[in-house]
């Protein structure tokens, strides 16, 4: 029999033994109901792609605070923990295994979004470029008000709460959103970090507000049952760093330590506007990280099993394809042909694009 590392073998997740390396890659989709809350609809979207070895959800506000957009779910309301633990019994009814994301978008958002229509927070007061999608259309980013050092605890404490809401809702695990651009990526890099307090200045001071976080929510999930994921390549909502390289090595050499359920690494490959020579890949970290690796940029099945087979990680994240084609691990085993996505559906409305995409049953 063999041993191959392939997408379909099978493999250990912390405590789990998931039954193959695919990944449902975080999906902002802008379907939850009112309160951000999610509903039926969302858990039979996450039930019908539940042979993924893992799904997780898409990004979901620790608080009213960490809200960027229209329509996305919060895990900090007990509305929102019942509306969530539809969708863990759905998933879990069909055998599946769903970690939920824990997100605040710091900066990118608007005032608009806001509790009493307060200015977004950051690191620093420095305005992101683009525009903060609202739910009267876009509009400008502002220059987000820089939080007071006396602030942050109470952020903190804001994922240790939102982490013990994700564990009554059912969840599996969690992932902590560190990744493209949003609150912990912006203390994290110094071209949105420019603070001189124990928050700002050096790598060390930088990645303090991240492992403050990673301390909080692995004292209510054990470290076993805790993802990160980061993106060291990433440029989306303004993104830029002085050494990417000597700040990644750090924060994932410093992670190794924790003995995380999983590293997840978007590659570079996925911001188009990395500069070149930027080679901070899953297997670039290989040398710093022992653990288990997730690499999501932008694969297909060829360039999944070649990611395996070489080492460089250990899980593939597939997101587009997972949107159009709900039984993507069946597809990947019999050689069928993929469902095309329609990109106009990703963001808001109803069923279509959502809920219709049919599995290969439906098609035979």
């Amino acid at each position: 029999m063999s041993t191959a590392t392939t997408l379909l073998s099978p493999v250990k997740l912390g405590r789990y033994e998931l039954p193959n390396r695919l990944v449902m890659a975080p999906l902002t989709r802008n379907r939850v109901g009112a309160g951000n809350v999610p509903h039926e609809l969302n858990a039979v979207y996450y039930a019908q792609r539940s042979t993924a070895g893992l799904i997780i959800t898409e990004a979901t506000q620790i608080s009213p605070q960490g809200v960027g957009y229209p329509a996305t779910p919060g895990i900090h309301s007990p509305e929102q923990v019942e509306g969530w633990k539809l969708v863990t019994k759905a998933v879990h009814d069909r055998g599946g295994c769903v970690f939920l994301q824990l997100w605040h978008v710091g900066r990118i958002s608007h005032p608009s979004l806001q509790p009493n229509g307060e200015l977004p927070v950051a690191p620093s007061a420095i305005a992101p470029e683009g525009m903060a999608t609202t739910y009267d259309g876009e509009k400008p980013f502002v220059t987000p008000r820089a939080l007071d050092i006396k602030e942050i605890p109470s952020i903190v404490e804001d994922y240790r709460q939102a982490a013990k809401n994700a564990l009554e809702a059912g969840f599996d695990g969690v992932e902590i959103h560190a990744a493209n651009g949003y609150l912990v990526d912006q203390f994290l890099r110094d071209g949105s970090n420019q603070r001189t307090d124990r928050y700002g200045g050096s790598i060390e001071n930088r990645a303090r507000f991240l492992f403050d976080i990673v301390e909080v929510v692995t004292s209510v999930w054990g470290s076993d049952r805790v993802g990160i994921r980061l993106s060291p390549s990433g440029t989306f909502n303004s993104m830029s760093d002085s050494d990417p390289q000597a700040l990644f090595s750090y924060v994932v050499g410093q992670l190794d330590r924790h003995h995380l359920a999983y590293v997840h690494i978007v590659e570079p490959r996925i911001d188009n506007g990395a500069p070149a020579g930027q080679n901070l890949t899953t297997s670039f970290f290989r040398s710093v990280y022992s653990g288990t690796l997730i690499s999501a940029g932008g694969h297909d099945k060829e360039s999944g099993e070649v990611t395996l087979a070489n080492g460089e990680a250990d899980l593939i994240a597939y997101g587009r394809w997972y949107i159009s084609n709900p039984d993507l691990p069946e597809r990947f085993a019999a050689n069928a042909d993929l469902n095309p996505y329609d990109r106009s559906t990703f963001y808001g409305g109803n069923e279509k694009g959502y809920t219709d995409y049919p599995a290969m049953t439906q098609t035979a």
